[in-house]
């Protein structure tokens, strides 16, 4: 397979130099991919641009379109559509075109759902090993939102984690990273900085052989710079924060970039906002404090606001339980079960339509007949 426009990738390696196991293939992937064989050749997606896919393969970088199994798993269900981190099977034709022919299932996928409040879910990275919460230590971290985050990445399989970037800006960076510890019990939080390089060596051994980083976060908090860092050349743009303090849109597409210990990380674009989807465990992964204390509230369908021998509402009195953290908890659990609601009722509106679909071609179909 040739390399096709290698100019749309500047900062990636040759193809001399490109291995797949360095991204993660292994037996389970090859196994799943033996399903295609004589449809084309595996790869994994660095790029999605404007309808068209930047694959690595082991041949090197090619540019391809959607093929048409794809194109209509895609017709049914927005949430089959390619994504950085995916590992697919690519046909190159002989009149020159390559395309998408196959997407392997996922093992991991960080899904929020899209912009405008609609029921629908947009992934965000698939496969990857690490999530990474990138929050910035100045100006101080907003904890309802590194629970959030913290939602998304539990739901998606990946193991989470939180990086508080621009440690050389703060002098109590310890101090805050203790606070944010607290709200993220069971993960792993490590302060940064790209200037002092802090942090930066433990950030990359979890993107090692064959492993995949993913970085989340909203604009401005460093994800681009950690990309550069991991990958040790400016391989993204990097913006100056605004006059306000709100972070620039740097990162405008998802892109999965090869770092010298043999690994891989993914770039998002910042969130600006990040809606919960179908995150129902995620939420009891971020919130295991109160999970627990719900198991010992007297009523089992306890809904923890006034209800006598409460075991949450206890612990908040007795000051074991921040009332902002209860707060962040109900407010997180309203939008994951109205989302759920509606995703429901969409698939109901969804099912309801084929049965008259489906009526409509047989009646075409005895028209067609009778003539």
């Amino acid at each position: 397979m040739r390399v096709r426009d290698v100019r749309a990738y500047p900062h990636r390696v040759t193809a001399q130099l490109f291995s797949l196991e360095a991204l993660g293939w292994d037996d389970s992937w090859r196994e799943l991919a033996s399903a295609y064989d004589g449809c084309g050749d595996p790869g994994r997606i660095v790029r999605v641009d404007r309808g068209l896919f930047g694959v690595a393969t082991r041949e090197g970088l090619v540019r391809a379109s959607l093929g048409g199994a794809v194109l209509d798993a895609l017709a049914k269900d927005a949430g089959a559509a390619p994504c950085t981190g995916d590992w697919c099977v690519v046909r190159e034709w002989c009149d020159g075109p390559v395309t998408v022919e196959a997407v392997l299932p996922r093992r991991t996928a960080v899904t929020r759902a899209e912009a405008g409040g609609t029921s629908r879910g947009q992934v965000l990275a698939a496969n990857i090993d690490v999530a990474a919460v990138v929050v910035a230590l100045h100006p101080e971290p907003r904890l309802a939102r590194v629970e959030r985050l913290l939602a998304i990445a539990w739901a998606s399989g990946a193991r989470p984690m939180v990086v508080l970037t621009k440690a050389d800006l703060v002098m109590d960076a310890d101090l805050i990273a203790e606070d944010v510890r607290v709200v993220a019990p069971g993960v792993e939080v490590i302060c940064c900085s790209t200037v002092s390089r802090r942090g930066i060596e433990r950030l990359g051994a979890m993107s090692g052989e064959g492993r995949t980083i993913g970085l989340l976060g909203a604009s401005g908090h460093g994800k681009s710079s950690l990309v550069n860092a991991l990958a040790g050349a400016e391989v993204l743009a990097v913006e100056r924060i605004r006059a306000d303090g709100k972070g620039r849109h740097t990162s405008v597409r998802r892109e999965l970039v090869l770092t010298p210990g043999g690994g891989s990380v993914i770039d998002t674009p910042g969130l600006r906002g990040v809606g919960l989807q179908q995150a129902e465990t995620g939420l009891s992964s971020a919130f295991p404090d109160i999970v627990a204390l719900a198991q010992q509230c007297h009523f089992a369908d306890c809904g923890h606001e006034d209800e006598p021998r409460c075991a949450v509402l206890e612990a908040v009195g007795e000051g074991r339980l921040a009332v902002r953290r209860l707060d962040s908890w109900r407010a997180l659990r309203r939008e994951a079960a109205s989302m759920g609601t509606r995703s429901a009722a969409r698939r109901r509106r969804a099912l309801g339509k084929r049965p008259r679909r489906l009526a409509t071609r047989q009646r075409e179909t005895r028209r067609g007949v009778g003539r």
